[in-house]
């Protein structure tokens, strides 16, 4: 996996409340064994029309709004537990979502798949939307190290929530066996201390 530690770029907003996987990435997009090309059916049905056109006025079809942060309503990834929503987020391109609340299936698929859940107050999440709102460009800030989202330009900051040892496997890179293989060492000790 890509390290994450600090990130700072542009968002894209979507100021919608529980949006769920089967919205993210639709289930007939499911077939595929691998997570490549899932970011191309991201918010499929939002995105495009029957005929495949895509939509004006959605989101991640306006050129104004780019960035690697998903912005997104309160509950996002709510509904079925499907790891490809997860998977869809990442391969568009976006390193992290924030959002006021995440549903636990979905935070615990993201962060292990390298993307960062960042979980804010809802009037953290309300500045933020707002911000953009008034000028797509503005940048965000997100240092995983001191687990702090910032947005510069207003002055504004607030601390995020994470599991210590996810946090340190998004810092390092790591997915559960990189961990465990970062500590050969420590268990070779181990071993030998045990006789």
């Amino acid at each position: 996996m890509q390290k994450f530690t600090l990130l700072r770029t542009t968002a894209v907003p979507i100021p919608m409340e529980d949006i769920d996987t089967d919205q993210i990435i639709p289930a007939r997009f499911l077939k595929a064994t691998t997570r490549e090309g899932f970011g191309d059916n991201l918010f499929r049905d939002w995105r495009y029309q029957a005929d495949n056109t895509p939509k004006p006025d959605f989101v991640l079809n306006n050129p104004a709004y780019s960035g690697k942060v998903l912005v997104a309503g309160r509950n996002f990834g709510c509904g079925s537990s499907r790891e490809h929503a997860a998977w869809a987020i990442a391969d568009y391109g976006f390193r992290a979502v924030v959002s006021s609340f995440f549903a636990d299936i979905f935070k615990g698929n993201a962060l292990n798949n390298g993307l960062l859940p960042v979980q804010v107050s809802p009037d953290f999440l309300h500045q933020l939307f707002s911000g953009i709102e008034q000028d797509p460009g503005i940048e965000v800030e997100i240092d995983l190290e001191t687990q702090t989202i910032r947005i510069p330009s207003k002055g504004l900051e607030e601390t995020f929530p994470i599991d210590p040892y996810k946090r340190v496997c998004l810092i390092n890179g790591f997915d559960d066996i990189d961990y465990l293989i970062s500590l050969k060492d420590k268990i070779a000790e181990f071993e030998v201390s045990m006789g």
